[in-house]
Parts: structure tokens; C-alpha cells; sequence
């Protein structure tokens, strides 16, 4: 079937500015609450939220096999089931009417005053409801870097890692949109000099620069997905900050990995970022180190060239840059981590969430987390109102954004922005 939304010529009769994460080509998805208090599925074309539950009710979609409630849910699991035959017709569909030679929705005031929303008017809600999250380690600069601090350069990977991509199973339930603060979490860590541990705060609170797949239903239990099959059943991708308490992980992680130094929040941007519409930015993943085994083979580009960064905001202040890196450095790539988390019969289903592991690059401006960046705190780095961050302190914002670019067109995801509060304090009753 045609991607023809894709069309780098076409342009909107809405209004789209030239940096705009959002152009008509890109037509994401997502989840948000109108200013009547309304929740509806939605998408968006530079800074205008469109209703696709009213456009529905109001017969733009009479063409394509959709049940009358698709988007008026809380969540984008069931159309995200439908599969990608559905989300390209939705998607192609979209295009035409806000194309700007197509009048049938233009020409029509009531219905743009229905369907149409200023970004001040909506609230944006986590767009799919996440039944299982799985978070890879799939960066191999990343892995590197981390491996050097804790093990020495000798032995910085894993005898593994080379030969799969390496994941664990996260918590679901703490994942959050962007704008929704988060507290400094709490836990045992195991002070210098000191066989003893404590509880208290976490010290070294720290960003994970990452990106999240969302998959639909893929395979019954038993069933693996073949690695030449596996991008039918990824929707789309987002912006995913996983958050981290260093010293809490550090004391805890042998010998089951990650627990509560990685359970007490995770941020995802709000609008997922179709496959298709990323089509256009294919590219070569990085060529293997040691040969891989075949179900892990691959032909094609399986990578994507998505540039990212991350900021810190302390309060009150401006916002520092202090990470530039790119999606395409992934040594593990989607195709591969879904492959293998499928190989022996691990069922997937629509809604669930794939993180990359933190993405870092070659440069060390490129690494994507404090840890790398200040390596272990031993170089701070200084904001633009002259203070100084080895990792990240209460009330800073730390703000992701990631978008795609060339001669034709910039596709974007926006941003994910979370404010760390100190320690949460209960209201004690008198």
C-alpha cells in the first residue's frame, strides 16, 4: 500500500513554521484531553491538535474499516492493534484533508471548530496503556564507558554482549508523559569504605538518553518473529528519559540487575512517531564486531538518523545544553532487540514499550547520561548561570528532544521535560 502521506511536496493549509517538529508529513499520534474535559486520540500538524474522534464522528474516515469508537478511548492500544495496513490508510487520510488543496474540512468552519485545537487547549495523557516494558542495553559506547568505570578498559563488555542484545524486564507502572515532575527517590546504598549500607536519598540521581518503541500485537506464546518480519508489528517511536539513581543500582544490581534504582520513573514524550513516517531516514547500523548468530541477521537499513539532545533547566534559570547525540549509533538496533526478545516465544502485545538503553555516540559530548558526561562526577559540568552539575540536583529540568532532517523535510517528536522535586515528604495529620 502507498505511504503517499509521505510526500515531501505536500503542504498543509494549516499553519506550520519552518522549524516545526510537525509538518504534514509527519502526522504522529497521541492521547489528549480537549478543553471540555474530553479524552480523545489525536494527532498534529505544527502547533494545531486535531480530534480524531470528531473527525470520525463526522464521517471523514467513511472510506476506511474503523469500529465507531477507535479513537474515542483513553489510550491508542486498539488501533495501534489494527495493524499497519490501518495505520497507513488513517495516516494517508489525515494527509488529504489537511492538504491544502482538499476543501472538504477547510471550507467547513463547524466542523474545524470541533475538530481543531490550540496546543493551550489540550492536555496531553500517556497515549498508550503499557502492559510490559523491556529496556535494552544496546549501546555499545554506552556500555563501553560504563564497563571502563566499573570493570577497567580490559574488561568493559561482557563476554554477552557482542553476541545478543542485552535486556531486562522494567516497571510499567511508573512510566509517565512529559511535564509531570518526579520526587528523588529513596533506597540502600552502600557508603565508600563501608560494608554496611544505608537508606536514605539517592546522591547521584541521573537522565538516560533514550528512545521507546511501541509494538502491537505480534505473536501467540511459543511463537518467535522472525527478524526479516519484525518491523510490521513496530508502530512508532518516542522520546524516553530512564530515569536512574546511580548508587541505588550500584548496590543493588548483582546478581538480578536493575530494581529500585530504575523503578521510580521513566518519561516518555506524548506524540508516537510513526515507522512510516521515519521511513525517510533509513541508514546503516554500525557493522558487527564479531559475527552474529542468524536469527539476528538482517538485510536493509535497520537504523534511523534521529539526532538528539538533552538539557538541563535549573529553576529559575536558562537551560543548558549539555548532550548531542543520534539514534543511529545504536549497535543493537530495533529490528535485532525485538527479534531476539521474541526467539523463545515471548508473546507481544499492542501497547507494550521497548527502551533503546542509553544512547551514547563516539564524542564525549555525545554520551547520554551524567555518568559519562561528568565520568562518575570526577569532571562537572558547568551551566550557563555559573553553577556547576555532577549529577542532576532537585528542581532541574531535564529536557530531551530528538527530531530527523534533510534536504526535504525535519520529522520531530517534540520534547520530554521532567522537573526532579526533592525527596517526597507525606502530610502527616494532626
Amino acid at each position: 500500500m502507498p505511504n503517499f502521506a509521505n510526500n515531501p511536496d505536500r503542504t498543509s493549509w494549516l499553519h506550520v513554521g519552518k522549524s516545526s517538529d510537525f509538518p504534514i508529513q509527519n502526522i504522529p499520534f497521541g492521547v489528549f484531553l480537549t478543553r471540555d474535559d474530553i479524552i480523545t486520540i489525536g494527532t498534529r500538524i505544527g502547533d494545531t491538535a486535531i480530534d480524531l474522534g470528531a473527525l470520525h464522528q463526522l464521517g471523514y474516515f467513511k472510506d476506511i474499516p474503523l469500529t465507531d469508537d477507535i479513537f474515542l478511548q483513553d489510550s491508542l492500544n486498539d488501533f495501534i492493534a489494527d495493524g499497519r495496513k490501518t495505520w497507513r490508510l488513517v495516516r494517508n487520510r489525515i494527509a488529504e484533508i489537511f492538504d491544502k488543496n482538499d476543501t472538504s474540512l477547510k471550507h467547513n468552519t463547524k466542523h474545524k471548530e470541533i475538530v481543531l485545537f490550540r496546543l493551550d487547549e489540550i492536555e496531553m495523557q500517556l497515549p498508550v496503556h503499557i502492559g510490559d516494558y523491556t529496556d535494552f542495553y544496546a549501546s555499545i559506547e554506552h556500555a563501553t564507558n560504563v564497563g571502563t568505570m566499573f570493570r577497567g578498559k580490559e574488561n568493559a563488555l561482557m563476554p554477552n554482549w557482542l553476541h545478543m542484545p542485552v535486556g531486562y524486564h522494567g516497571r510499567s507502572s511508573s512510566i509517565i508523559p512529559s511535564g509531570i515532575p518526579i520526587h528523588r527517590p529513596q533506597g540502600q546504598t552502600l557508603p565508600a569504605d563501608s560494608d554496611t549500607p544505608i537508606f536514605g536519598p539517592s546522591k547521584l540521581v541521573d537522565f538516560e538518553l533514550e528512545m521507546a518503541f511501541i509494538t502491537t500485537d505480534a505473536n501467540d506464546l511459543g511463537e518467535p518473529i522472525p527478524i526479516d518480519e519484525v518491523e510490521d508489528y513496530i508502530f512508532g517511536l518516542v522520546l524516553f528519559n530512564d530515569w536512574s539513581a546511580r548508587d541505588i543500582q550500584k548496590w543493588e544490581y548483582v546478581p538480578l540487575g536493575p530494581f529500585l534504582g530504575k523503578n521510580f520513573a521513566s518519561t516518555i514524550s506524548p506524540w508516537i512517531v510513526t515507522l512510516d513516517a521515519l521511513e525517510p531516514f533509513r541508514v546503516e547500523s554500525p557493522k558487527p564486531k564479531k559475527k552474529q548468530l542468524p536469527y539476528l541477521q538482517y538485510k536493509g537499513k535497520k537504523s534511523f538518523d534521529i539526532n538528539l539532545e538533552v538539557a538541563i533547566r535549573p529553576k529559575g534559570h536558562k537551560e543548558t545544553t549539555v548532550c548531542k547525540s543520534n539514534f543511529k549509533h545504536m549497535y543493537w538496533n530495533m529490528a535485532q532487540q525485538l527479534a531476539h526478545h521474541t526467539v523463545n516465544g515471548c508473546p507481544v502485545n499492542s501497547g507494550d514499550m521497548m527502551g533503546s538503553g542509553t544512547i551514547s555516540g563516539p564524542t564525549p559530548d555525545s554520551y547520554g547520561s551524567m555518568l559519562e558526561l561528568t565520568w562518575r562526577g570526577e569532571n562537572p559540568i558547568k551551566m550557563k548561570d555559573g553553577s556547576e552539575r555532577k549529577f542532576i540536583n532537585d528542581h532541574d529540568t531535564v529536557i530531551m528532544r530528538g527530531f530527523c532532517k534533510n534536504d526535504d523535510v525535519r520529522i520531530g517528536f517534540g520534547e520530554v521535560s521532567t522537573q526532579l522535586l526533592p525527596v517526597f515528604k507525606p502530610h502527616r495529620k494532626n
